[in-house]
């Protein structure tokens, strides 16, 4: 008798502790990088400088979050507590003394501390319980109806704005690329673009998206589609 054969599972996420426990942070307001999502960053403040020098150096890991208020200038706001660790995978530095990198997103993290630091920089402790999911390809899709609500959303969201897009390339990404890719690039306010890392799944991702492009298209009389 022949033994039948389940479909081999995908092979389990990174465990934890291969994750950097101590990271330093680049708040950026409106900054939106997402796990397996890339990101290109021009550097030119000493500090960030300093922060992806040290970084390349090591591990080439730094954390990218969010200040709480995009209007603190103070040198180091309040940050939210859910950032994502990303891979310093490119880097270039210019003969005007900024750099060039690209950062890929590994995983999602809480901050757990903030540490004393002699760095020009901000280091914090981090936790990557709960967030075991982001070092794995999503394996349920986004609902085609959402999807389609999605794009289109998105269209009359651009068209309102005399902007277009590839809507064949849209149509042909992937959901988790389609998804990501436009939470990143998409215009939003940094309490939404913070909504968007925060949800659980690409579903609730997609579903979010849908809520912020539908409550800017129904805001009257402001042609920048933004509520007043």
């Amino acid at each position: 008798m022949n033994a039948s054969h389940s479909p081999r599972p995908p092979a389990p996420p990174e465990p934890p502790q291969h994750l950097p426990r101590v990271i330093p942070i680049f708040p950026l307001a409106g900054a939106l990088l997402l796990p397996r999502a890339t990101m290109p960053l021009n550097i030119f403040e000493p500090r960030y400088l300093a922060m992806c020098r040290d970084a390349i150096a090591a591990d080439g890991m730094i954390g990218m979050v969010q200040p709480r208020d995009p209007e603190d200038g103070r040198l180091e706001p309040a940050v939210y507590d859910t950032g994502c660790l990303g891979h310093i995978t490119e880097h270039r530095d210019m003969r005007d003394g900024r750099m060039l990198i690209t950062v890929e997103g590994v995983s999602r993290f809480t901050v757990l501390e903030e540490l004393a630091h002699t760095t020009p920089y901000r280091q914090v402790v981090a936790s990557y319980e709960g967030f075991a999911g982001d070092r794995l390809p999503p394996t349920v899709p986004v609902e085609l109806a959402l999807r389609q609500r999605l794009v289109g959303d998105l269209k009359r969201f651009l068209d309102g704005r005399g902007l277009t897009a590839d809507w064949d390339i849209i149509g042909e990404a992937p959901d988790e690329t389609l998804v990501n890719t436009l939470a990143m690039i998409c215009p939003f306010e940094s309490n939404e673009k913070q909504a968007l890392l925060e949800a659980a799944t690409l579903d609730a991702r997609a579903l979010t998206m849908v809520t912020i492009l539908e409550f800017a298209l129904a805001a009257p009389d402001d042609t920048s589609g933004r509520p007043h």
